[in-house]
This record gives C-alpha cells, structure tokens and sequence, in this order.
C-alpha cells in the first residue's frame, strides 16, 4: 500500500506550529521568543528568500531550543529542503563553530536564514538592553559566525 502525499503545511501553519512551540518562552532580554522568530522570517523575506527558507526560519531553533522533537521534523508536512535548512541552522552539542558554519555553507539557502538570524541577534537595539560583558561576547561571537560564513558585514 502506498502512502497518500500529506498536503503540505502552510506558511501560516509553520508559524502557528513555532509559535505554540516557543510559547512562554524568552530571549536574553526578557521578550517573547517569537519576535525574534517573526524578526527572522521578515529577515528571510526581506533578503528574498523563498517558502522553504521562510519555513525554515520560522522553525531555526525549534529543535534545538527542544521545542520540537528531531522525531516532529522527520515526520512533518514539509519540504525536504525545509528540513535541511533547519537541521543544518541546529547547532550540536561541542560542535566547533567552524563545523557548523560549514555544514550550513554546504546546505542550500541555510546562509541566507542564518544571516536573518545573525541580523537580528546583533541587532544593537536588541544588545543594547544586555549588560556589557554579555553584549560584549555576544557581539564577538556573533561576529565570528559572519566571518566563518563569508558574510559582507563580518568584522
């Protein structure tokens, strides 16, 4: 018996399904973390990424935040590509930072949603309401994965 192809989710539905994963939870300043995801897509969009992408930057840290089960993503209704963006954005456990800016290199369009992520991560508004020594290592940090991923602003 062959299996009936699910209809995939939509636009809408991914972000429903992130924001019901994320629900409650906050970033480092105290916001509901789905402003950052909603930046982040609005980031994808704006730099012309497409359905997949803006999926994928819906759901970025989902998995790893272990908002979502590696389980869910296999079995949702969405686009391989969907899929390996996301897989490839989530960092592991010890993985050296230049691992992961790799693997994101070698899956197409996973740059472009993390430089949406990056953008909004170092947004100095954002930074501005850390302390110093917290904003100061994040701006670092930050820069560097620019710089591992060849991105035009890397310091």
């Amino acid at each position: 018996m062959t299996e009936t192809p699910r209809t995939p989710l939509t636009l809408a539905q991914v972000e429903a399904t992130a924001r019901a994963a994320h629900a409650g939870q906050t970033d480092k300043a105290g916001r509901p973390y789905a402003e950052h995801l909603r930046a982040v897509a609005e980031g994808v969009r704006e730099r012309g990424g497409d359905e997949d992408q803006i999926a994928a930057a819906w759901l970025h840290d989902a998995v790893e935040d272990d908002a979502l089960s590696p389980q869910w993503l296999r079995e949702a209704a969405l686009s391989s590509r969907t899929k390996d963006i996301v897989l490839a954005v989530t960092k592991r456990a010890g993985e050296p930072p230049e691992a992961y800016a790799a693997r994101i290199l070698a899956t197409p369009g996973a740059a472009l949603v993390k430089e949406a992520d990056l953008a909004h991560n170092a947004d100095p508004a954002r930074l501005a309401i850390l302390d110093e020594a917290t904003r100061m290592r994040l701006t670092e940090k930050y820069a560097r994965m620019r710089a591992l991923l060849g991105q035009s602003d890397a310091v």
